[in-house]
C-alpha cells in the first residue's frame, strides 16, 4: 500500500524516475488483483470442490450400507507404546472380533474397531460395501462443506502469494535496473566528482 501512496506522491515530483512509477504501478496492480481476483479464485475453487465432494458423498451413500455387528471376543490391547499420540488413538478404540451379515446375506467375521467399553454379545454399527466388506463412513454434508471452504481459502491464499511474489520479482528487477543506472551516472561523473572547479 505504501507504493500506491508513492504513485500519487511521484505524480509531479522532479526527482521521479521511471522505475519509481513502474514500482508503484506494480503495487497498484497487485493490490487490485489481491482484492478482486483472489476472492473470485477462492469462490470458484470452493464451489468446484463442493460440487465434487457432494457427488462423491452421494456415490458413497449409494455404495455403503450401515449394518450391525456383534462382538464375539474382545481382543487384548497391543503392547504399551511410549508415543502419546499412538497411545491416545489406541485408547479411543477397542479391537474386537466381530460377526456381521452383509447386505447380500453373506456372513462375515473379522477384527474391527469398537468403542472402548465393548463387551462380548454387544452390537455396534459398522459400514460395509455391497459385498459386506468393512469400509469407512460415507462423507456427510457438513464435512463436504468444510473441505470446500478450506479449498476456497487455500486457493485464494495461494493466489495472493503468487501475486505478491510476482510483484516482488518486478520490484527486484526494477531495483537492479536502478542500481545499474546509478552506476552509469557515477561513471559519467568520473574524476570531476568532488572538485571545486568541476563546473568551470
Amino acid at each position: 500500500m505504501r507504493m500506491i501512496w508513492g504513485l500519487w506522491r511521484w505524480r509531479r515530483n522532479p526527482l521521479r524516475r521511471k522505475t519509481d512509477v513502474l514500482e508503484a504501478c506494480a503495487a497498484l496492480i497487485a493490490a487490485v488483483l489481491m482484492l478482486l481476483v483472489a476472492p473470485a479464485v477462492g469462490w470458484t475453487s470452493g464451489s468446484l470442490a463442493h460440487g465434487a465432494l457432494v457427488k462423491a458423498a452421494q456415490k458413497q451413500r449409494a455404495e455403503r450400507h450401515p449394518l450391525s455387528a456383534t462382538v464375539v471376543k474382545v481382543l487384548p490391547h497391543p503392547p504399551i507404546d511410549s508415543d502419546p499420540e499412538t497411545a491416545s488413538a489406541r485408547d479411543a478404540h477397542r479391537r474386537v472380533l466381530a460377526r456381521w451379515t452383509g447386505p447380500d446375506g453373506s456372513s462375515h467375521e473379522g477384527t474391527l474397531g469398537a468403542h472402548p467399553g465393548a463387551d462380548p454379545g454387544e452390537r455396534f454399527r459398522i459400514w460395509t460395501d455391497d459385498r459386506g466388506r468393512p469400509v469407512g463412513r460415507p462423507l456427510d454434508a457438513a464435512t463436504a462443506a468444510t473441505h470446500a471452504v478450506l479449498a476456497g481459502i487455500g486457493a485464494a491464499g495461494m493466489t495472493v502469494v503468487l501475486v505478491d511474489g510476482a510483484r516482488r520479482l518486478v520490484v527486484w528487477r526494477l531495483m537492479r535496473r536502478r542500481y545499474t543506472q546509478w552506476g552509469i551516472a557515477w561513471e559519467r561523473a568520473g574524476q570531476d566528482w568532488g572538485r571545486a572547479d568541476a563546473d568551470s
